[in-house]
């Protein structure tokens, strides 16, 4: 029974390196992901960040044209 065994364990190792093979390709997919949220992330802050410069600098020119005014 040497060669069933054989092909027994052979399989056996071929269904572990398989699911090793998965394993790391989900890992993978979900590594980039993450990734991806977090540039979104970014991006958003980003946008945030220029939305707050672009409401500063507009409530200056206001209060600069009101100086104006007085």
């Amino acid at each position: 029974m040497g060669f069933a065994d054989d092909a027994k364990d052979a399989i056996a190792a071929t269904g572990q390196k398989i699911g090793r093979a998965a394993e790391d390709a989900k890992e993978r997919v979900s590594d980039k992901l993450d990734e991806a949220k977090a540039d979104a992330e970014v991006k958003k802050a980003e946008a945030e960040v220029k939305h707050a410069e672009a409401e500063r600098d507009a409530t200056k020119a206001k209060n600069d044209y009101k100086e104006g005014l007085r």
